[in-house]
């Protein structure tokens, strides 16, 4: 492998790099590309496959920290546990991934800054799981509005809930149980995440619903702008499907997010202007993976077809304002 070469064979600048965003609830450790854990999971289990991946293709990759809850990230002992990790970044750079999606959208900027002053990183791709779309999107708009010399080169999003999640629609009282067309495996999510939404009162899980995103004066709104000169690729899982009428905003879904809000079908081109959309017959993550019983490779962050989009994405990055829009996009 030869140090500095992306997919495409060309040498990347060592000012380029690739940034893994990890999404809602999420705890993940921060890596370089020569320092992970050493225990468990290198980088947190939504980003080591993902991280492995471009890293013997010849990526230079970070991974950016991520706490669920206040505070630096320390070693995690929960589903995919990690631990003797190398360096623990402050708060103010860390995702509190149950906060709001503004201030996880701060603290990725000032990530981001971090790697800029301290490893001489001026362009990015970023990669967002989840929420960790949500995130980079809101870290871009501080960005761009402090005019700092990071660029931004391409934004994907893996299972990203561009329209909110059915998850929190039911559990902000908008969406009823029925939806679930009696599936247990939807029920029991819907039940199991309006528990924890109760318990934190507010944050992401708050926001993440058709009524906080979308609409005229909507979260998604007031991005208009924001991703004019970035091109998206948004990656969709449909592993759970079900028969007959069922709610587009629920069915197919990932586990966790709505096909229809993962490829952001209703979202208008002033928010998202250049677009290509890749759908796999896929789970949200590993947890929803091994919650219903299937391998880890069924799951958006472990599949070797998506691990390939994600490198395309960036390889194309360059010229992908001037190719066709909407490619692979379904209308709205």
């Amino acid at each position: 492998m030869l140090s500095g070469c992306g997919g495409s064979g060309e040498k990347r600048a060592a000012s380029q790099a690739v940034v893994i965003v990890s999404g809602g609830a999420a705890t993940s450790p921060f890596t370089t590309p020569d320092q992970a854990c050493a225990t468990g999971l290198a980088a947190g289990n939504t980003d080591t496959a993902i991280r492995e991946d471009l890293l013997k293709h010849g990526y230079k990759v970070f991974t950016s920290p991520a706490m669920a809850g206040r505070g630096q990230v320390v070693d995690q002992t929960g589903f995919g546990p990690f631990g003797t990790c190398p360096i623990t970044l402050p708060e103010n750079m860390t995702v509190n991934s149950t906060g709001s999606i503004d201030t996880a959208g701060e603290h990725l900027a000032r990530f981001l800054t971090y790697l800029h002053t301290d490893k001489g990183i001026d362009d990015v791709d970023l990669i967002g799981h989840s929420m960790g779309g949500l995130y980079s999107r809101a870290a871009i708009r501080v960005l761009t509005t402090t005019n700092f010399p990071v660029h931004v080169r391409s934004l994907t999003t893996v299972g990203t809930p561009w329209q909110g999640s059915y998850l929190s629609d039911y559990a902000n009282d908008a969406l009823p149980l029925t939806d679930c067309a009696g599936d247990q495996f939807c029920e029991g999510a819907m039940k199991d995440f309006k528990t924890e939404v109760l318990r934190l009162v507010a944050g992401s899980g708050r926001e993440v619903n058709q009524a906080y995103l979308m609409g005229r004066d909507g979260w998604n709104q007031f991005q208009a702008g924001v991703l004019d000169k970035i091109p998206v690729v948004l990656v969709g899982g449909k592993k759970f499907t079900r028969a007959g009428q069922v709610n587009p905003m629920v069915w197919p879904n990932d586990g966790i997010v709505a096909l229809r809000s993962a490829l952001a079908v209703d979202i208008a081109d002033p928010v998202l202007p250049h677009r290509r959309c890749y759908t796999y017959d896929d789970t949200h993550s590993i947890f929803v993976s091994s919650a219903a019983g299937l391998d880890w490779k069924t799951a958006l962050t472990w599949d070797p077809q998506v691990l390939d989009v994600l490198r395309t994405a960036i390889d194309d990055a360059p010229k992908a304002l001037q190719g066709t829009n909407r490619e692979g996009c379904p209308s709205s």
